[in-house]
Parts: structure tokens; sequence; C-alpha cells
């Protein structure tokens, strides 16, 4: 079918379109010279391009949302009547049934001759109304490639078209961002409401007791669950903050001497070893934890004579400390190379030494690179998962104890959001309230870093 085609196809006219529209532009600079142009004979291809490509896109995503409601509706007029009024429930389960038959996922065998006649009659429909679309995209394409192409002149203004479409492109991507970000923070929001409204705000924040685990049926034995998120944010903050505490260190002096102190050869075969750490699976680092760390732990701390759990925050936060590493290391050696030379010219000629330009004078100036570079850290350390389940646990502890089991609030999310709970149960739903406790503790975060960002970069700009 050629309507599969039909990316690859505008792709292939769009860059056709370029051509025509450059080598016209080109043969009017053969007869009058290129300074007769508006604009470089580039700017005359990609107009020409855009109008080619720019309304078959348009076309065909219109399509693609319109296609599957267009065509359901359609098939519904010639379902049975004793189809049609079934309940709301029923009648979205025959026509899911309908939509795959279609996409393959289920045999002739196995479905009801109403439905299979119903998924024939929806192919061929689709078959015809895609041939039908393939035709009016590649109709539009050359009708509006045409159009531009003998529209071309020497004074048609084609770098300022091409900016403004491009600039209406941008602010349409900087909508969508805004709009995704509103979208999902309106999504945990209402969800969240939803849980306050079966458990109290205050019992959430304050309960010193985290339990779930509720009956899905009032005939079924069960605890009606204990939401206090309390173990869960201590849990959370005690494994974040082990981890920083091995990152930012380690991080921020090998940022330092790669910056400052090592030779060229060095810092070509270091710096790409300590960014390999961000690029191994989070799974890897698991299995590390697990299979090495925590034993390890465990062992060290019989021989000490201390009780060591098979499963510690302390082995959890070693290990992401470990993986985070190269997101300090990383920004903090380029902000740290970015520091003007001049300041380590000016303190130099002050006569301080390496340490105390380094001390006094690059790190000043690059705390707010540094700091963006921890703000980074200490969100990947809260949002991450894998780590936590497999060398912390799922125990939600109340404790500051390192060497015990304890749980962080993504792991719960993850747990929570897994199962044959029904969706509305307080049990789901307090997956969103603490998907909202973390967002609006994030959002303090950013804002204490903007702030000391926003006081350094006016001292030393």
């Amino acid at each position: 079918m050629l309507y599969n085609y039909t990316l690859p196809c505008i792709l292939i006219l769009s860059a056709a379109a370029f051509l025509l529209g450059r080598s016209k532009a080109q043969a009017i600079t053969r007869h009058s010279g290129l300074r007769s142009l508006h604009s470089l004979p580039t700017h005359y291809g990609v107009l020409t391009a855009m109008a080619c490509a720019i309304p078959a896109m348009m076309v065909f995503a219109v399509w693609q949302m319109a296609e599957s409601p267009v065509i359901t509706s359609m098939i519904v007029k010639n379902l049975p009547e004793e189809v049609r009024q079934l309940g709301a429930n029923e009648f979205t389960l025959i026509l899911n049934d309908i939509h795959n038959f279609v996409e393959g996922n289920i045999v002739s065998d196995s479905v009801n001759p109403a439905i299979q006649a119903a998924a024939e009659h929806y192919a061929e429909l689709q078959a015809g109304a895609r041939n039908l679309v393939f035709n009016l995209i590649t109709f539009t394409m050359l009708v509006t490639t045409g159009l531009v192409y003998f529209w071309i002149k020497a004074e048609l203004r084609a770098r300022n078209l091409v900016e403004s479409v491009t600039m209406v492109f941008l602010i349409g991507c900087s909508v969508v961002a805004i709009l995704t970000t509103i979208g999902i923070i309106l999504s945990v929001l209402f969800e969240a409401i939803r849980f306050f409204k079966a458990v109290p705000l205050t019992d959430f924040l304050f309960g010193l007791d985290w339990s779930p685990q509720t009956a899905m049926r009032a005939d079924q034995a069960g605890s009606s669950g204990a939401f206090g998120a309390v173990p869960v944010m201590v849990g959370t903050f005690l494994i974040s903050f082990i981890a920083m505490m091995v990152a930012i260190p380690i991080g921020l002096l090998s940022a330092i001497y790669l910056a400052e102190y090592a030779n060229s050869s060095v810092r070509t075969i270091a710096k790409p070893m300590l960014e390999i750490l961000a690029g191994i699976p989070t799974v890897v680092y698991g299995f590390f934890a697990a299979l090495s760390v925590a034993p390890l732990i465990r062992d060290i701390g019989q021989f000490a004579g201390l009780s060591v759990s098979s499963e510690s925050a302390l082995a959890a936060g070693l290990v992401m400390g470990i993986m985070i590493i190269p997101f300090i290391s990383s920004i903090s050696d380029d902000v740290i190379h970015a520091v003007p030379q001049a300041l380590r010219d000016g303190s130099y000629g002050l006569g301080a030494t390496k340490f105390e330009t380094v001390k006094n004078v690059v790190i000043p100036a690059a705390l707010p690179g540094i700091v963006a570079g921890v703000l980074l850290a200490v969100s990947r350390a809260i949002g991450e998962t894998m780590i936590v389940v497999m060398a912390a646990g799922l125990s939600a502890n109340l404790t500051f104890n390192p060497l015990k089991a304890v749980t962080t609030v993504t792991v719960q999310i993850v747990t929570l959001l897994v199962g044959d709970q029904e969706f509305d149960s307080p049990k789901t739903l307090a997956a969103f309230a603490l998907g909202l406790l973390l967002f609006v503790f994030t959002l303090i975060l950013n804002f204490i870093a903007l702030r000391v960002v926003r006081k350094y970069r006016e001292q030393y700009d």
C-alpha cells in the first residue's frame, strides 16, 4: 500500500523541490547577477521545500488523528441492532475486537461472524481512504511546489518568509512543551485530589506508617491501608544524601583535576573513562549493588559486630553515587573550562598560587554551573528506581540508619501501579499523591538552586 510510504515520498519530493527552487534562483543569477536576488539561492530552495512538505504533513497528521474515529463511525452504522444497543463497556469491547481483528491480533476462528464482517468492511474502507489520502497528499505537494516555483523572482523575500515560518515552528514547539508540562501537572494534581478525598492530607504528610494494601471488595479480608508518606520520603532523602556524599566530592574534585591540573594525555584518557559510567544501564548497577556491594557491607558489619540488613540504604546510596559521578564531573569540567583565562592570569599576576587561584577565583566563578550539575545529579538520584529495588528493598521503614532496608518514592510509585488493583482505589491513587509530593520537592529544590545561581552570576559576570 502506497500510504505506508507517505513520509518517504514527502521527504523525497521535498528534496526535489529544494533543488528546483534553488536551481531557478541560480538561473536568475546567471542573467542578472547574484546581487539582484533579495536572498541567497538556498533560501529559495528551502522556501520551495517548505511549501512542498508543510501542507502535505498537515494533511497527513489530520488524517492520522481522524482515521479511526471516522471509519469507526461508518462501521457502527452497519452493525446489527442488537450490538448497537449494548452497554457502553460491552460496545467498547466489540469495537476493540474489530480493531484487533483488522490489525491481525485476533484469528478469524475465535471471532463472531458479525464482528468479522465488520472488520473486513473496516479494512476495505481503511484501504480506500488511505489511497485517497495518499493521492490528495501527492496532489497537494505538486500544486504547492508548482505555485512557489513560478512565484520565485529576484525580488521575492525568500529569506524573510523562511525565517517567519521557522519562527512559527519554534514558537509552536515551545507551546507544545509548555502545554505538555501543564498537562502532566494537571493530570497528577487531579488524581492526587481524588486521593486526598479518601485520605486526609495531614495523614499523608505526617503519617508515620506506610502500608497501602487495601481490600478490593467489601467482602474481602484485607488491610484498610496506611498512607503516611514520612517513611517513604525519609528513605528517599537518606539514599539521595548518601549518593550525594559520594558523588559530589569525587565528581567535583575529578573535574577540578582534569580541568586545571591534568595534562592533555591524562585528560584524553581519564575523561572518556569517567563518562563511561553514565552509559552503563541502571540495572547493571543494581546487580552490582545486590551481588557485590550489599554482601560486602553485610560482611564488614558482621565483622564489626553491627546488625546489617541484606538490603540496605548504604549499599544503594554508594552505588547510586558512583552512577551519578559523571553528571557532576562532566558539567563541572565544562563550566570550569568556561571560566575566562583573564581571571586566572589576573590571580597569577597578584602572586596567587595555582591552588589559591582555583580555590578563590575559578570555583566561585564556576559556581552557578557547578550548582546546576549538582541539581541534575540530585534529580537523577531522586528519580532512580532499579538500584533501590535491587539493593535497598521495598520495606517502608522509618529509620535514619543506613544499614537498614528502606524504600523511595519512585519505587513505591512503580509498586502501586503494578497489579490488579482497581485504578480508582486509594492504593493506586496514592502513586499520584507521591508524584505530586516529589514534584513539589523538586520545584523547591529548583527555586533554591536558581537563587544561588542568580546571586553568584551577578557577582562574576
